[in-house]
């Protein structure tokens, strides 16, 4: 059998995806990503700076390594933390996430 290369861009890092609620009329939909807003710090930027509308669930894969997984409750615990970290209140957009997810992991304070 003839292996094919990977159809997947940049497949030998891990890729961080969001399902992002759109509402109602439109439903929940995986939103388009170009190849470099895909890695952890991106998607954590782009989170904190409300470009997603109402993210339910965010997946992480290494098309190289032959994993998936849930991230949805690690990457709620990385965004408590950068809130706390910033002293502010996390962005409108992401309330319902937060709620649903990581709400039982402790964040470490700023010391000043």
């Amino acid at each position: 059998m003839r292996s094919s290369p990977s159809i997947v861009p940049g497949a030998d890092r891990d890729i961080y995806l969001v399902l992002d609620n759109f509402g109602s009329h439109l439903g929940r939909a995986w939103p388009e990503t170009d190849e470099e807003h895909t890695d952890r710090e991106t998607l954590l930027r782009h989170l904190m700076e409300g470009q997603y509308h109402d993210p339910v669930r965010i997946v992480s894969f290494n098309p190289s390594e032959g994993w998936s997984q849930d991230a949805s409750e690690e990457i709620a615990a990385e965004l408590r933390q950068r809130c706390a970290e910033r002293g502010e209140a996390p962005p409108p957009t992401l309330e319902t996430f937060l709620e649903q997810h990581g709400h039982r992991v402790d964040i470490q304070l700023p010391l000043f």
